[in-house]
């Protein structure tokens, strides 16, 4: 079936499968409920989950490679409509890619009793099916600025792959680095859409509202170096380089970022929060890169902080935001943030908070713990309350999407 053919698949009414971020939003919803409420019970009551990972390694994997690989897919099969002019994957053909996903996580929640070379093969269906439908309409309309935010899903794809080698041969050390290096992959992506959404919609903010766009500023040099900076400091985990080397490079790329947040003029925004809520996001990039720097020479700060800084703050909090921008953006509505979320934002801040604090021993680990995962649940939930109907209505302007 062709590209364009899935693209113009209209045969559902049902406006769930208008446009990719519909049902891979929601998807993403009700997946981060989903991993922390079991994990939590696995973790401290005993819960079974596949003897052939660890609760860390399976909870690891389902928030990056299930709720986090939702996101990206519901956001870039969206946003390159918008470079490529391209119509959006919808009816049987989101239909079908939504399938693969929900494959792999079944595969994941069923491991203990599949094939780990077939649980394996499921899940790394999906972002390969990702990478080759996003490459196909960029490379048809073109568009090849965007070609590497395609390599980017498919290194993703292979980070998944190492992992599930990882599973089969018993290599806990290239599970390790497999994780580590999603997770560095996600950053990647973050520094690099982060960089382009958040000062245009800031920008566009202060002109709506009658205030200076100028007050925003990107430098050059600073966003080469925040770009290339995570960028080194990706290769250099994947290729296992001294500890001491790669916080180095981390302190340089949480400086960088740190100073391109500055820029952006966050403090002006402090007034909505669908705006803030990007910054605030934002901003445990470079405090995620400045932990992961600082913990070659500090004993205090272990891995298990910066990686909560960079996935329950960065990650969670971004995708939160992005997700409730997107909704309302691109089903005709104003950017008017639900009153309902906004204890939603403050909780899933909340959770990130505590999640660190747990990580660096500043509180007691199992009551912070378990009170994170509380929060992040309910934020989580709120959001799949709030926006379900905004996802399963056709738009608010009659335009298709």
């Amino acid at each position: 079936m062709s590209t364009q053919s899935l693209a113009s698949d209209s045969t559902t009414t049902f406006s769930l499968w208008a446009s990719p971020f519909r049902p891979f939003f929601l998807a993403t919803g009700l997946y981060a409920i989903a991993v922390i409420a079991y994990w939590l019970g696995a973790w401290f009551d005993g819960w079974p989950l596949p003897e052939s990972m660890s609760p860390v390694q399976w909870h690891s994997h389902e928030m990056l490679f299930g709720m986090v690989a939702a996101a990206i897919a519901g956001f870039l099969l969206t946003a390159m409509c918008n470079w490529t002019g391209a119509a959006p994957l919808s009816g049987r053909g989101l239909m079908a890619l939504f399938g693969l996903w929900l494959a792999g996580r079944m595969a994941m929640w069923t491991a203990a009793w599949l094939p780990g070379w077939l649980v394996a093969a499921i899940d790394l269906s999906f972002l390969l099916a990702v990478a080759v439908y996003a490459g196909r309409v960029i490379h048809a309309a073109g568009n090849r600025r965007n070609y590497a935010l395609v390599g980017l899903i498919g290194l993703l794809w292979l980070a998944n792959l190492l992992f599930h080698i990882g599973v089969l041969d018993g290599r806990p050390g290239l599970i390790q680095r497999a994780e580590w290096g999603t997770i560095m992959l996600v950053v990647v992506l973050m520094v690099v859409i982060g960089g382009r959404i958040t000062p245009a919609f800031t920008r566009n903010w202060l002109l709506r509202t009658g205030r200076q766009p100028t007050a925003v500023k990107s430098f050059g040099v600073v966003d080469s170096a925040s770009m290339i900076s995570v960028l080194v400091l990706l290769a250099m985990i994947l290729a296992g380089a001294p500890w001491a080397w790669t916080g180095a490079i981390a302190l340089l790329a949480g400086a960088a970022n740190a100073l391109r947040l500055a820029g952006w003029a966050g403090w002006q925004v402090r007034s909505d929060p669908l705006m803030w809520m990007l910054h605030l996001g934002y901003a445990w990039i470079p405090l995620g890169l400045l932990l992961m720097g600082f913990s070659p020479w500090i004993d205090a700060i272990g891995p298990s902080a910066w990686l909560h800084a960079l996935g329950t703050g960065a990650m969670g909090i971004l995708i939160l935001g992005v997700m409730t921008r997107v909704c309302l953006g691109h089903t005709g509505r104003p950017l008017e943030l639900p009153a309902v979320m906004v204890p939603g934002y403050w909780l899933v801040i909340a959770a990130a908070i505590l999640r660190l604090a747990g990580a660096l021993e500043w509180l007691p680990y199992r009551p912070t713990v378990i009170a994170a995962g509380l929060a992040w649940i309910v934020a989580f939930l709120i959001f799949v309350i709030a926006y379900w109907p905004i996802l399963s209505q056709p738009r608010a302007d009659g335009k298709p999407g």
